[in-house]
């Protein structure tokens, strides 16, 4: 078993309860972290024994386009197409952070993280 990382995937999105934050929207940063055989694809050195890591891009972009109210919500759309999309993944963690949240106070950022394995 092996993994990969794509890390800090930067993306402006309009997610949030306040109206204010459906129409101005904020910075993003969304890490997946998925577990596969790679065993395969350390012999054969070809991009169909492993996970495509450019295909999980595409899928935290293309959800996180899509507006949510909550953290949770995006999260779990980015693993449910993960685990759809991408068979040889086997478990697969995403953590998805609103950068300088609206919530009053000086707060770098406000993440959520979720897991989600194959059944």
């Amino acid at each position: 078993m092996g993994i990969i990382k794509v890390q800090n995937i930067r993306v402006y999105a309009y997610h949030g309860c306040l109206i204010e934050e459906g129409k101005i929207g904020s910075d993003y940063r969304v890490d997946v972290k998925v577990k596969a055989d790679l065993s395969k694809s350390t012999k054969t050195d070809e991009l169909s024994d492993t996970v495509d890591y450019v295909h999980l891009n595409k899928i935290v972009k293309e959800e996180m386009a899509i507006r949510s109210k909550l953290l949770e919500h995006v999260a779990d759309r980015i693993l449910d197409r993960i685990l759809d999309e991408l068979k040889m993944v086997k478990v697969a963690d995403v953590s998805v952070a609103k950068m300088n949240p609206p919530i009053g106070g000086n707060v770098e950022k406000v993440t959520v993280a979720l897991r989600k394995k194959r059944k």
